[in-house]
């Protein structure tokens, strides 16, 4: 790390842990870059030594706010694992959610940024990430991700 502005690896980790109780091994295999202000992406491999990169892997977790962000690609490949700020959704609710329909929603657990899931072919899935506050689940999928189900 050369700037003290940019999250560190033992920051990314913790976020994870503490947020979502996504275990810390399973980022083991991965490192994390920071491209753009606080735009962290994580892969998984051998990165070229001598071609310039202008992005490199997935695009995980934004951390230059005041509250740290993860994306929906993200959240739908690790969130699976999550066991903290999960909320499932059942049928109605997880179609309005992927339509981009913010909704309210009785929630008991920490506002902020959580893990959406349903269950599709039976099996729980992670659907994307809701910012959740005064009773209101607002979706954060992308616009050109939504779809009327």
């Amino acid at each position: 790390r050369e700037n003290d502005a940019r999250a560190t690896r033992e920051e990314i980790l913790d976020y994870w842990t503490e947020r979502f109780g996504i275990p810390r091994e399973v980022f083991e295999p991965y490192s994390f870059w920071e491209r753009g202000k606080g735009k962290i992406w994580l892969f998984r491999g051998d990165a070229p030594d001598t071609v310039p990169i202008q992005g490199l892997g997935m695009h995980a977790l934004r951390t230059r706010q005041e509250f740290w962000k993860p994306t929906t690609d993200a959240v739908q490949r690790f969130g699976g694992r999550a066991t903290e700020n999960v909320l499932h959704l059942d049928r109605e609710h997880a179609r309005a959610f992927v339509a981009g329909e913010d909704q309210e929603i009785e929630w008991d657990g920490d506002w902020g940024y959580l893990i959406v899931t349903h269950d599709i072919a039976g099996a729980t899935e992670p659907l994307g990430v809701g910012l959740y506050t005064y009773g209101e689940l607002k979706t954060q999928v992308a616009k050109g991700r939504q779809r009327d189900l």
